[in-house]
């Protein structure tokens, strides 16, 4: 039992300790870090999300700072009605994570 009440409270610590090292950045610091060349433009962080998936629609987009990082965060619904969850490394452009929403 005193073990899987460690390991619970480890992975409550650690969830918590993920949310603290996570912001949404707001559309003013957003611009400013394209503005910068700090990240790529939305247009082409939208447009290497949707190649991903023709025909798709984008129905929301975040760009937040995880570590230091720089993520941007884009659902998209294909033409078939599937919702899709990107994320995208804000600085390179690259697709890193692609998963059907459940």
């Amino acid at each position: 039992m005193k073990t899987l009440t460690a390991l619970f409270t480890a992975s409550i610590i650690g969830m918590i300790a993920s949310f603290a090292h996570a912001r949404e950045l707001g559309p003013d610091e957003a611009l400013r870090l394209r503005d910068a060349g700090t990240i790529v433009s939305f247009e082409t962080l939208n447009a290497n999300a949707l190649a991903r998936h023709p025909g798709s629609t984008v129905n929301e987009s975040e760009l937040e700072q995880h570590y230091g990082k720089y993520l941007y965060k884009v659902e998209l619904r294909d033409p078939q009605g599937i919702d899709w969850d990107l994320e995208l490394d804000a600085v390179s452009g690259q697709v890193l994570k692609d998963h059907q929403d459940s």
